[in-house]
């Protein structure tokens, strides 16, 4: 299935995410996440969402696994937190 979200983070920042998700395993199949924030290094976006795929679409598991992601490669977020991150990913599925 796909979907999108647009979450306004308080403080002015967009973050829009477009989501495929398997409704049958509750999986990433791909992810796009764009907005009006910083993120550096530049590519890390692009690495995050390479490393999401096939996670599974609950708020701890996408917390932990954005989390780790910042923390060992040194990535600097400006204009969002991975708990938005997570939220946006949330926003985007019509379950729980």
């Amino acid at each position: 299935m796909k979907s999108e979200s647009r979450y306004k983070i308080p403080g002015g920042k967009l973050l829009r995410v477009f989501l495929e998700y398997s409704e049958d395993t509750k999986t990433i199949q791909d992810i796009r996440i764009t907005g009006d924030f910083f993120v550096y290094p530049e590519e890390s976006i692009e690495e995050l969402e390479s490393i999401l795929l096939y996670t599974p679409i609950r708020e701890e598991d996408l917390k932990e696994k954005i989390s780790h992601f910042i923390e060992t490669n040194d990535v600097t977020l400006i204009g969002l937190t991975p708990k938005d991150l997570v939220k946006g990913i949330m926003m985007c599925v019509s379950y729980e």
